[in-house]
């Protein structure tokens, strides 16, 4: 028999990665193509549809090669996705209508705040388990629909389809076009009861969105269709539920903080879901046999994007590695704090008008110091949401598993683990949003036969033990939140530029 492997595709915010597995787990190629993101106006993010698509049939392509692989090797594939972002577009062209607007977009703030405004505050958090606010799918929908012309028509015609990324992909990666999503993709849309498992016809009528232009929604491991080349896609998963699952959380209790554009900590809380009281999301995830189960979380809307706007932005860096160097080149801040609210806070906060604030500037502060402040702003929003966490999680945690491109860098994961009071954990293989995507194609796929043999294939690289006394830990924790009233309502309240 010809050697067969699980690829793997991540499509992420900053780009599309291309991952091939083999039968042990491991990684025999990989590969990774840019996606760029467009800021037209203040607090909005935007990505070109067809550039998503395009990144990650080349990052497939360029694994394959690698590797020295044909399609026919390929067993199955699964994917992983930003989860949020969202593509509205035609049923016959295979067009767009506009761009895809990407999660971390604040555009919808005004229709957010009208819904609040309206009582559907409770309605939509006790079906969803989420808050209402620009973060998630549903308003860029109606943002999308009331900004093309006769769109609305178009929709309730049967003329356009809707989807997360995932779905996107989905439907031009397959000969027939599958229109389809999963549960976990589907729970972040503001639209899906995650408790029935349906969509909400109250909420799709709370935005006008005709149940047509959504997707067919079903289990996270399963056929969603198959390519030209007879490959199929037995996996769909946003990447964070996805990265919960490759780091073998399969249990409620076991937690995972993933560190990428964003940062991102889930709980799994099992069979039962868990309301939250302090700003967390209630969310689908997924258990071992690859069905649904729920999971708390906590969302950060920038993390790793602050190290891009430290290289891109300030120009004050050239690579991300050299972050690390420079951070422990000084002893501490010299008084900086940076909030890194660049499109509003997430959890657990959730305020779309919150916007980064550098406190604490004095001529003391150079350039090596405002990199540390950027890396500890990352594991000072972790310690938040873990505090959260564990104020409503009906259990402990013995250590925290981290990932993510952020979690390679060794001063910011000894300052989290130092902030917690917890071990970090770290894996291996750092990219676990694409080991759970091939972990849930093999599952599907028969090469891997249960949970057991999954988690064994998890391995430890390094553990973080936490050094820093409880006093001083207290100290900057009260720093932080200081910094943090300082950058709320901001936008809100500043007067008009000129």
């Amino acid at each position: 028999m010809a050697t067969q492997y699980i690829l793997a595709l991540d499509q992420g915010t900053g780009g599309s990665a291309a991952l091939l597995f083999d039968a042990t787990g491991s990684v025999v190629a990989a590969a990774e193509c840019a996606v760029a993101a467009r800021h037209p106006q203040p607090g909005w993010v935007e990505q070109d549809a067809h550039e998503l698509v395009q990144a990650t049939q080349a990052a497939a392509t360029h694994a394959l090669a690698e590797a020295g692989a044909r399609w026919s090797d390929v067993a199955a594939i699964g994917i992983a996705n930003q989860r949020e972002t969202t593509v509205v577009w035609d049923r016959r062209s295979g067009e767009p209508l506009g761009p895809a607007i990407v999660w971390q977009c604040r555009r919808t703030a005004p229709l957010c705040a009208e819904l609040e405004r309206g009582g559907w505050g409770a309605r939509v958090r006790r079906a969803t388990g989420l808050p209402i606010d620009p973060y998630f799918a549903a308003t860029k929908i109606r943002w999308l629909l009331d900004h093309t012309p006769q769109g609305q028509q178009r929709a309730m015609d049967g003329e356009l389809l809707a989807g997360t990324v995932d779905t996107w992909l989905l439907w031009n990666l397959t000969a027939d076009h599958r229109h389809a999503t999963d549960y976990t993709n589907a729970s972040r849309t503001l639209l899906f009861d995650i408790h029935e498992r349906r969509w909400d016809a109250d909420l799709l009528g709370m935005l006008n969105i005709p149940p047509a232009l959504l997707p067919e929604v079903q289990p996270s491991a399963g056929l969603f269709g198959t390519t030209p080349e007879g490959v199929p896609v037995l996996a769909m998963a946003g990447d964070q539920q996805a990265a919960l699952f490759g780091q073998g959380c399969f249990d409620a209790g076991q937690a995972k903080h993933t560190y990428g554009t964003g940062a991102f900590l889930l709980m799994n809380t099992g069979v039962h879901p868990s309301a939250s009281e302090r700003g967390l999301l209630t969310t689908l995830a997924i258990d071992g046999q690859g069905q649904p189960c729920y999971a708390l979380e906590g969302s950060v809307l920038n993390a790793g994007s602050v190290v891009q706007w430290l290289r891109d932005g300030l120009g004050i860096i050239q690579t991300a590695e050299e972050t690390e160097a420079l951070a422990l080149s000084v002893q501490d801040t010299a008084g900086l704090v940076l909030v890194p609210a660049f499109s509003g806070l997430g959890s657990p906060y959730w305020d779309p008008t919150a916007r980064g604030t550098l406190l604490g500037v004095t001529a003391a502060a150079g350039r090596a110091h405002l990199v540390r402040a950027a890396l500890e702003a990352q594991a000072f929003q972790t310690a938040e949401l873990l505090q959260a966490i564990l104020a409503e999680a009906p259990t402990s945690l013995a250590a925290l598993r981290v990932d993510g491109g952020g979690s390679a860098n060794n001063f910011t994961m000894q300052f989290q683990a130092d902030l917690l009071g917890l071990p970090v954990e770290r894996p291996t293989v750092h990219e676990t949003t694409a080991q759970g995507a091939a972990f849930l194609a093999g599952l599907a796929a028969g090469i891997w036969p249960d949970a057991a043999t999954l988690r064994a294939m998890w391995r430890l690289e390094r553990r973080f033990e936490p050094a820093m006394a409880a006093t001083r830990r207290a100290e900057l924790l009260a720093t932080w939140r200081r910094a943090i009233q300082r950058s709320l309502h901001w936008a809100e309240d500043a007067p008009p530029s000129a």
